[in-house]
């Protein structure tokens, strides 16, 4: 929970937290009810229920088999009073006492020798302010997020190039079981927002505000670089049109009053831009537009891992062994490089050998990996790869190419020997 540690002080939030959630959990399962539930479903789905039946129902654990074991790790300094890096683990787990020697050499492998006192002390200050004052200051950070998104939606001119999403922009209804729209949806209270925590499979922070940016002509790098370089506003999260605001315990009405007249600033010069550079600098706006709201490259589905790092998983899974094709990448000799609009890596998708990739290969955004160490890489990836027009892609280096595993080395792995190579045309014509 990296940025929701603060979520602990607040009632609303923290049934949506680990240890919130375990105590409710640990509740429940005391109450003699709870095993009345439980049998009424089980006699409700019968002996051998189907697996369509099993995936639309939501199901009530057995609370006499229950064994609650339940970790969380959340970093204190991003949401709270501690000095940076300062972060906790809670452990709320019945058979702690049987891993507590493995727990602790696997935190202490990770921390240092030489302790940080004041670091320390940070996260003891974090903790006493949170518990004196932390349901208000959470009640204000959620307060400010309400008057930011009011501020954006009712402003004429700022509505016109930004507006900030609410859950029906971002997670599908069927995610959505309480059917919660939106904190400033009409007929939108408190009760609605409360189920939409309590029972949506996924919702949205209060305290989070997508802002998106793609309207008014800008990436979200481009953007969250305007507000740092000119107005010294920070955003740490962006996307290929969108930046996330996000309000926390110090935030007051002033930086409410900033972050919208900055914002006004920004729409009132592109106004002024369109409104005199004519018909071509509209069109090369709207274009713009288009290119980031309408022409964003469909994320590629997970292929497959190769033979090679499938062992006998068989034909009804997609699954394999992702540590072997990790370390399959520190063989150099099996290894290649091949730039990405090379016209080898057309050729190969077309007819073989087929390309496996030797790394994680991470853009941000959307920050995760869209290849992984033995993947079988396909059109879809690499149409997506060639549109991407971020500038942050970890594991990808531009100059050497795409890392992956030499065929004559998934030959070796998966037992069979590789096949002869294609015999390439020469400069003259000849074969």
């Amino acid at each position: 929970e990296a940025w929701f540690g603060f979520a602990r002080f607040s009632p609303f939030l923290r049934p949506r937290t680990a240890m919130g959630a375990a105590n409710d959990i640990e509740a429940w399962m005391k109450d003699p009810k709870s095993v009345q539930a439980f049998e009424k479903q089980r006699g409700e789905l019968g002996d051998k229920p189907s697996n369509e039946l099993l995936l639309k129902t939501r199901l009530i654990p057995d609370p006499r088999a229950v064994r609650l074991r339940v970790y969380q790790t959340h970093s204190t300094h991003k949401s709270m009073s501690a000095l940076r890096q300062g972060s906790m683990l809670f452990v709320k787990d019945v058979e702690f006492h049987s891993v507590e020697q493995q727990f602790r050499e696997a935190v202490f492998t990770h921390a240092s020798t030489s302790p940080n006192q004041q670091l320390i002390a940070s996260l003891d200050v974090a903790r006493r302010q949170m518990e004196l004052e932390g349901f208000g200051l959470v009640a204000n950070a959620m307060e400010v997020a309400f008057a930011i998104r009011q501020a954006v939606a009712a402003n004429p001119l700022i509505s016109k190039y930004f507006s900030i999403l609410g859950a029906d922009k971002m997670v599908p209804a069927e995610y959505r079981e309480s059917g919660f729209v939106d904190f400033l949806a009409p007929g939108a209270n408190w009760a609605i927002a409360r189920r939409s925590l309590q029972d949506d499979e996924f919702c949205l922070d209060p305290t989070r505000m997508t802002l998106v940016c793609g309207t008014a002509g800008f990436d979200g790098t481009q953007f969250k670089g305007i507000l740092a370089n000119r107005y010294g506003i920070q955003v740490n999260k962006t996307s290929r049109n969108s930046v996330l605001f996000q309000s926390n315990i110090n935030n007051t009405r002033s930086d409410v009053a900033n972050l919208i007249r900055v914002l006004a600033e920004i729409s009132g010069e592109i106004d002024r831009t369109l409104t005199q550079g004519g018909a071509n600098t509209r069109k090369t706006f709207d274009a713009r537009v288009k290119s980031l709201m309408t022409d964003v490259p469909d994320l590629p589905n997970f292929s497959r891992f190769h033979d090679g790092f499938r062992g006998d998983a068989g034909e009804k899974t997609n699954e394999g062994d992702i540590r072997s094709g990790f370390y399959a990448a520190y063989n150099t000799a099996g290894c290649e490089f091949i730039r990405l609009a090379d016209a080898e890596i057309d050729r190969r998708l077309k007819s073989g050998p087929e390309l496996v990739s030797a790394s994680f290969v991470i853009p941000y955004p959307p920050g995760f990996p869209i290849m992984v160490p033995g993947q079988v890489i396909t059109q879809e990836t690499i149409d997506f790869m060639r549109k991407l027009d971020v500038k942050e892609i970890h594991g990808y280096d531009a100059k050497e190419g795409l890392k992956l595993v030499r065929h004559e080395a998934l030959a070796k792995m998966s037992g069979r020997q590789p096949a002869a190579a294609p015999k390439l045309k020469s400069a003259g014509g000849k074969s």
